[in-house]
């Protein structure tokens, strides 16, 4: 009888272990996800890339510390910075790096011990691809502009201002913002002709967040305007029938004082929490945006539609890698997204002032990438690619607004698969 206890004991924490176990690893599936960014992939050798690019070094902002601007960890904030020349020299764009957010305590002690939370960890240079390259061939419209890439640090989208004295963590993502800003305009940035505010992902989110302060930065004479790409993070119900995403965006808000810097239009009438989702702040940004999405966005599909911890039992597990592998009742449910996406911006597309292009594609950040931004074979809607439509709004050509066909029609994308 002894004997047989201590078998069902053994057997019961045999069992509990292996929950455990399971737990751990859907947990730690759900940190990767928050914080990780799938442009963390450098596509220097990738479809399209032609030359050996570009490498700009990390600037960090001396007088931050002084004025609380700081990383998770307390380090410098900082910047990559390659001058323009000829007819661009007083043209700048800004583009803000993404890399997730930390909504707790744990997550943001783990994120401060990354790039994405500490300067201290940050690639010393970076290549400048993209909407970055300084080639013709690569980004017709920009190459010679004054072009900076921000690094993201504080896990709010650059709209944080807190901190967690225990734990020795900084939010201070407002800051950082406004440090930068008046770095850049101490070396230039003022005598602005023109200027492009531009970010991707969690960068994307914060180019709208940010936007009409960017704008008064400047002259009413000086153009300006801003390009939200992969920052159009939808408030969708997941395959739990729970919402992922707003649970996370609340615990950010929460911990980090995100609601000190959400725009007032919001705020009087919405909880602030859904104030940090794009689609009830684009409708009141007054100045000049473009948003650029792909209709299946892969991070969406991974960490709000069917992240681990909604999946409880792993029947999206091939379909979250590779969309190949989805059945046709997933393929129903992402197209449910996809209309999602087209309501939300119905009434944006509405103004002439703004742009818009939404492939149909599981793709992230495609201004990031050389392939997707400018190249033989990049994604098209039409006879226009993404760098060509950027461009067409932004110098007033011809107005933008496109949308292209649901999937499986478009032949053009340059679809994400994971491993």
């Amino acid at each position: 009888m002894a004997m047989c206890q201590t078998s069902k004991s053994f057997g019961s924490i045999k069992v509990l272990w292996v929950l455990g176990f399971i737990g751990l690893v859907i947990v730690k599936g759900v940190e990767g996800l928050e914080n990780g960014n799938v442009t963390d992939m450098q596509f220097v050798g990738g479809r399209g890339f032609y030359n050996r690019p570009l490498m700009v070094g990390l600037t960090l902002i001396n007088g931050a510390a002084a004025k609380g601007a700081v990383c998770l960890d307390g380090s410098l904030p900082g910047y990559h910075f390659h001058r323009g020349y000829g007819s661009g020299s007083n043209s700048w764009l800004v583009h803000l790096e993404g890399g997730g957010w930390c909504g707790t305590i744990r997550n943001c002690i783990y994120s401060k011990k990354t790039r994405h939370g500490s300067s201290v960890f940050m690639e010393k240079q970076i290549p400048f691809i993209g909407i970055l390259s300084n080639k013709a061939e690569e980004n017709p419209d920009f190459y010679n502009w004054n072009r900076v890439k921000v690094r993201y640090c504080d896990g709010a989208s650059f709209s944080g201002d807190s901190q967690n004295e225990a734990a020795r963590l900084y939010f201070r993502g407002q800051r950082i913002w406004q440090v930068a800003m008046e770095d850049l305009m101490s070396k230039g940035m003022r005598y602005a002709t023109q200027a492009l505010l531009s970010g991707c992902s969690a960068g994307g989110l914060a180019s709208i967040l940010h936007c009409d302060e960017f704008r008064e930065l400047f002259p009413r004479t000086t153009r300006v305007k801003c390009f939200s790409d992969a920052g159009l993070f939808l408030d969708s119900v997941d395959v739990s029938g729970r919402r992922s995403l707003r649970n996370l965006f609340g615990s950010v808000v929460t911990l980090q004082g995100v609601h000190k810097s959400l725009p007032r239009s919001c705020t009087s009438h919405l909880n602030p929490i859904l104030c940090f989702f794009p689609q009830h702040l684009i409708a009141s940004v007054r100045t000049p945006l473009f948003l650029l999405n792909a209709a299946y966005d892969s991070w969406q599909i991974q960490a709000s539609l069917a992240p681990p911890s909604a999946d409880w039992h792993w029947n999206w597990y091939e379909c979250r890698k590779n969309f190949a592998r989805c059945s046709a009742p997933q393929i129903q449910y992402l197209q449910g997204f996809r209309n999602q996406m087209l309501r939300v911006t119905r009434g944006f597309s509405r103004s002439r002032q703004n742009g818009l292009f939404i492939n149909s594609c599981f793709a992230h950040c495609q201004s990031e990438r050389q392939d997707t931004w400018f190249a033989r074979d990049s994604p098209h809607i039409g006879n226009k690619g993404i760098a060509q439509s950027v461009g067409n709004w932004f110098f007033n050509r011809v107005g933008v607004q496109a949308i292209g066909c649901p999937y499986p029609c478009d032949k053009t994308c340059h679809n994400l698969v994971f491993n």
